[in-house]
């Protein structure tokens, strides 16, 4: 028993070099290839390098909301900062139970209109429609029936006037030159059909007129260790990704999408959690069946600032509804992995999310209980088991250290010596607590699985911080 034993641990063994080696080995590439690329359009910019200013496609901002009364109002003044010339702002009032619509109409004087909204994508029926002139941005309020994130996006869709779109969270913020620079990619190709922008967490960011005015290390643990990975995610995989049209994820909180590609692929699906992914992955399979020429790329200067979940109960509501859209989505398209037909997304990216994104969970805790296995029958060098783990969470902490201040030194962000040490503190305890307590979450999200897609996530929200 204990030889058979002893050769299954082996083997196991094996596995686990494997897996950690290669995982290493991605982590430490993409974040040296998106540290370089930060510092390469910094300079870039520097040496005033860029698309001239008098270029831009007209934007339609698509703001979904659901009982979303505290953070909406103060989302909307915030777009009315952008430095743009030629945008709109739709937002979806999906069937909410608060005052969400009540406060936008007094807020903004918006006025109650007979506007008919063509449907190019399925949605629920609207119940009215509001419009107000701010400026030089019109503003269109739906209030629909409920049908979810999804749902509310495709009617913002259908309202939509502009042939490119922005997807964003009713409680983010954008930087004032974030269209300016998520449009870029599509000036410089007009196969673009979709581009991602850089997600930061502003539960310790002020802003002004849609600038950055102050940034501090939270003292809320759970926020801090968020920021390390948002840093770390967002500058490392996504920037490898982008170098081969191989992005499989643009976040919901901030995105822009060609409104010709994402129509003709039928929208957005209602019946998955995870709308933003499942929406990437099928406009790599349609313009890949189809044999359209496209490219879908990531603009790391084109930034969004988020709130994050500051309660470990709010945190796993949320990575519980991410990991199952993550699951529904590789699952609906399955038939990516390893097809010649899909090239680097098939053979990497789909690999890479399926065996450390969505199977990572289960890895790390069967390496767990077959590491006590091993203790108990005394088949481990514990010194030596210690140290290895010892090694590999130094080696994570540097690499999400890097990306932290790789961002923060490309973005002129000034960090006092406390808020540094913080940051340090923070990646360490990310990689030594953070990552198995997500795990346990992502296990535990297949847990009385019901299929609630069209239901929004409840998370308590707070005032945004925009001076």
């Amino acid at each position: 028993m204990t030889e058979a034993m002893r050769g299954f641990l082996t083997y196991v063994g094996y596995f686990f070099i494997v897996y950690l080696v290669l995982y290493s080995s991605f982590l430490f590439c993409s974040v040296l290839v998106g540290s370089l690329e930060l510092y390469r359009q910094k300079r870039k910019n520097r040496l005033k390098n860029e698309l001239d200013e008098d270029y831009y496609v007209p934007v339609s901002i698509l703001v979904p909301a659901h009982n979303e009364e505290i953070t909406v109002a103060d989302t909307v003044r915030s777009l009315l900062n952008l430095d743009y010339l030629l945008y709109e702002i739709v937002i979806v009032d999906d069937g909410s139970t608060d005052k969400t619509a009540e406060n936008l109409v007094h807020a903004f004087d918006m006025k109650k209109i007979a506007r008919p909204i063509r449907r190019q994508v399925f949605c629920q029926r609207e119940k009215a429609v509001y419009e107000a002139q701010l400026g030089k941005v019109p503003v269109t309020l739906v209030v629909k029936e409920n049908g979810g994130k999804a749902d509310a996006l495709n009617m913002g869709i259908n309202a939509a006037r502009y042939p490119y779109f922005i997807c964003m969270d009713a409680d983010s913020v954008l930087q004032a030159d974030s269209l300016k620079e998520i449009v870029k990619p599509v000036l410089e190709d007009d196969h673009v059909v979709a581009c991602g922008g850089l997600v930061r967490i502003s539960n310790s960011a002020k802003l002004r007129a849609g600038k950055l005015v102050t940034y501090q290390m939270p003292w809320n643990p759970i926020v801090g260790m968020q920021i390390m990975e948002y840093d770390r995610s967002f500058l490392a995989s996504r920037l490898m990704m982008n170098q081969f049209n191989g992005n499989l994820i643009i976040s919901g909180a901030f995105g822009l999408f060609q409104k010709k590609a994402v129509v003709s692929a039928g929208g957005y699906d209602a019946s998955t959690m995870g709308e933003d992914m499942e929406l990437v992955m099928r406009l790599h399979v349609f313009c890949r069946m189809n044999k359209i020429p496209y490219s879908i790329q990531y603009a790391p200067n084109a930034i969004c600032w988020s709130q994050a979940p500051s309660t470990v109960g709010d945190l796993m509501k949320q990575r519980r509804r991410w990991h199952l859209g993550l699951f529904q989505s590789m699952v609906r398209h399955r038939q990516m992995f390893l097809h010649r037909e899909f090239g680097m997304v098939g053979y990497v990216s789909y690999f890479y999310y399926l065996l450390y994104e969505l199977l990572s969970p289960f890895i790390e805790m069967f390496g767990v209980f077959t590491m006590a296995a091993a203790m108990v029958l005394n088949l481990i060098n514990v010194r030596f088991m210690v140290l290895f783990y010892l090694i590999y969470v130094l080696f994570g902490a540097v690499m999400t250290v890097t990306a932290f201040f790789a961002r923060i030194y490309t973005q002129n962000i000034t960090l006092s010596i406390s808020d540094a040490g913080k940051a340090v503190l923070m990646c360490v305890a990310e990689a030594l607590f953070f990552r198995f307590i997500l795990a346990y979450v992502r296990i535990t999200a297949f847990w009385g699985y019901k299929k609630k897609g069209r239901q929004w996530g409840s998370i308590k929200r707070e005032k945004i911080n925009i001076g």
